[in-house]
Formats: structure tokens, sequence, C-alpha cells
């Protein structure tokens, strides 16, 4: 396959970075939205939890979509490739798992809290079950949070290099 070339590259990486941006700058206003919700208010909840929905729907979404399909674009038509380096390797791997945490888990409870929300009215932030979504979705978030944290320390650090590499840097 033909490779990108050095100004390819840099778009690429300019590319990545915004849409790295998105997804994780929607990711953080979720959750501080929804740790300000007063949960004892039907009119807060719903209207929290819908913008909550509006938000990974139209940002983290985009964010997430995007960074996948630069990440592949990164394996086939660069030197990069997806395992050569082990910490890139690592990074592709808990991109996948977070990302399947965030449709999965994320989006599955945030929408059926809404629909609860939505049937139930004033009765569903007293339902156990109600509860229960949030609590675990809550939970999700901050594990998708932490490992993004980690994703850019890796980007930055490049740990588990080859021992050739370290020597031709230092």
């Amino acid at each position: 396959m033909k490779k990108i070339g050095p100004k390819g590259m840099k778009w690429l990486k300019i590319i990545h970075v915004f849409l790295v941006v998105v997804f994780f700058g929607g990711i953080l206003s979720s959750i501080v939205l929804n740790l300000h919700i007063d949960f004892t208010k039907y009119d807060e909840s719903y209207l929290g939890y819908k913008n909550m929905i509006i938000l990974s729907d139209y940002i983290v979404r985009l964010g997430a979509v995007g960074t996948l399909l630069i990440g592949f674009v990164y394996g086939f038509f660069t030197n990069w490739g997806f395992f050569k380096h082990r910490w890139v390797g690592v990074k592709f791997v808990l991109y996948i798992i977070q990302t399947i945490v965030g449709i999965f888990i994320v989006d599955e409870l945030m929408v059926r809290n809404m629909e609860l929300l939505e049937a139930q009215k004033e009765m569903a932030i007293s339902n156990p079950t109600f509860v229960q979504n949030h609590k675990v979705m809550q939970s999700a978030v901050f594990f998708q949070i932490t490992v993004t944290i980690f994703i850019f320390v890796i980007s930055y650090l490049k740990p588990w290099r080859k021992k050739k590499v370290q020597a031709k840097q230092s």
C-alpha cells in the first residue's frame, strides 16, 4: 500500500489531535453535567439526561468514530502500523476497549434511563433500576476518562520502545 508522505502526516496528526480533543472534551463535559444534576428533581434530571445524550450523539461519537478511523489510517497508510511498536498497539487496544464501553455501557444506560424518565416521569428518579443504571454509567465514564488519560501518557512517553530505538535517541 502507498504510504502517506510528510505533509500528509502533519495533516493526519492535526486531524487526530482535533478529534481526540472533541472526544475527550465531550466526555468531560458529559461527566461535569452528570455530576451537577440534582437527581431529586425530575425536570433537572430529564433535561440533564437529554443534554448528555445530545453530547454523546453529536460530540463524543464524532470524536470517537473519527479517532478510530484516523487510527486505521495510521495503521494502514503510515510506517507506524498497528503493532510495530508496543505502545501503539497498547493505545489501539485500549481505545477499542474504551469505545466498546462507551457504546455498550454508557450510551445504552443513558438511553435506558431516558426511557424511564419519559415513561415514569417523577417516579423514575426513585426507581432502583434508574439509580443503578446511573451509578454504573458514572463508573464507566470515569473508566473512560482514566483510560484516555493513560493513552495520553502513553502517546507522550512512548514506553516499551525497543532498545535500539532508545539508544539512537540518546
